[in-house]
C-alpha cells in the first residue's frame, strides 16, 4: 500500500467541497488530475470513498468514517510544519545557557538584550552557576550550551574559543596603584589581595609560577563571588583581580582597573556544547550573536 499526502489532501478537499470542480480549484489542480488521485487512493485502500451520480457526489459510508481521522492527521501535520517553520524563522523557541556568576551579570545580559531586540519571541533562559558546573550542565542536557573559562578537555564536550583576555588589577579611586599605567604582579604583594576560591586562584597560581617563579599568589582573603570581592575592595579592604569583560561591574562599584604585567597572564573563555547534539535554530543564532557581540566590543580571541 502506497498512500501519498497528495491523495489524502485530494480526498479531504473533495469531502469538504462536495465537488470535484471546486476541490480541484482549491488545490490548483486540473479536475482530471484530482480524479486520478482519488482513484489511486481508492485502489490502494481497496474501498470506494465516494458515491457518485450525475448530479452530486457524496462520501460513502467508509468515506464518512475515515474522513475525520484523515482530516485530523493532515491538520496535525500542518501544525508540525508550521511549528518547524516558526522555529527556523526564530518566531518562537527557548534557549538555555549556563554561565558563571560574573559572566552572567556582565557580558551575557548585554547579549540577551541585543538578541531579544531582534527576536522578541524567543525565550532566552540564563542559568548562573558555579564555574565548575557549567560543562556538567551542558553534558546533562540541562542547557543548550555553556560559556566559561577553559576546562580540562573532554571528548564529550566541544569547546569553541570565544575570547582570551589578560588579568587586570582592581582597586578604589585614589589608590596608590592608580598612579601606574600598568601594574606588575609583584606590586600586588604590598596590598591585601582578595581573590576567588577554588579553581580561579589555583589555576592563576600555577600560571604565575610557570611564568615567573619568584612571584607567588598569596591572597589575604578568598571569597566565592566576584561581587563580594568588589564590595570589599570598594570598602577599602584590599585589591582584587579580574578579567576586563567585567568592566561594567567594576564601574558600578566605582573602582579603577589597570592591566597586570610582568608577566602578562591571560585567561581563555569558551562556548561549550555537547558533541553529537545539534543546536536548535534559536540556540544556534543566539550563539552566533554571542560571538558577534564579543568581536564588536573588542574581546576577540588571541593567537
Amino acid at each position: 500500500m502506497n498512500i501519498t499526502l497528495r491523495q489524502l489532501r485530494a480526498f479531504v478537499a473533495v469531502a469538504r467541497n462536495g465537488s470535484f470542480t471546486l476541490a480541484a480549484e482549491s488545490l490548483f489542480l486540473t479536475q482530471s488530475a484530482l480524479s486520478g488521485l482519488i482513484k489511486e487512493l481508492e485502489q490502494s485502500l481497496g474501498v470506494r470513498l465516494f458515491d457518485r451520480s450525475t448530479r452530486r457526489i457524496q462520501l460513502s459510508e467508509i468515506g464518512r468514517g475515515i474522513y475525520p481521522l484523515i482530516d485530523k492527521i493532515l491538520t496535525d501535520l500542518d501544525g508540525v510544519v508550521d511549528e518547524v517553520t516558526n522555529l527556523k524563522a526564530l518566531k518562537k523557541g527557548v534557549v538555555r545557557v549556563a554561565a558563571p556568576q560574573l559572566m552572567a551579570c556582565t557580558l551575557l545580559p548585554e547579549v540577551i538584550a541585543a538578541y531579544r531586540a531582534r527576536h522578541p519571541e524567543v525565550d532566552i533562559r540564563l542559568i548562573d552557576c558555579a564555574v565548575e558546573s557549567v560543562t556538567s550542565r551542558v553534558f546533562s542536557g540541562e542547557v543548550d550550551f555553556g560559556v566559561g573559562p577553559e576546562r580540562d578537555p573532554s571528548s564529550d564536550i566541544d569547546a569553541a574559543p570565544l575570547f582570551e583576555l589578560p588579568f587586570h588589577a582592581v582597586f578604589p579611586h585614589g589608590h596608590a596603584l592608580g598612579a601606574l599605567q600598568a601594574v606588575r604582579w609583584s606590586d600586588l604583594v604590598h596590598h591585601p589581595l582578595i581573590t576567588l576560591q577554588g579553581q580561579f586562584t589555583e589555576r592563576l597560581s600555577v600560571d604565575l609560577h610557570n611564568a615567573m617563579r619568584e612571584v607567588d599568589l598569596d591572597p589575604a582573603t578568598t571569597v566565592t563571588f566576584m561581587s563580594t570581592a568588589l564590595s570589599m575592595v570598594a570598602s577599602g579592604l584590599g585589591v582584587t583581580i579580574c578579567i576586563p569583560y567585567a568592566a561594567s561591574l567594576v564601574r558600578l562599584y566605582q573602582l579603577d582597573m589597570r592591566p597586570l604585567v610582568e608577566p602578562e597572564v591571560t585567561r581563555r573563555f569558551y562556548v561549550f556544547s555537547r558533541n553529537g547534539r545539534s543546536l536548535s535554530p534559536a540556540a544556534h543564532s543566539f550563539r552566533d550573536m554571542l560571538f558577534e557581540h564579543v568581536a564588536d566590543i573588542g574581546c576577540g580571541t588571541r593567537d
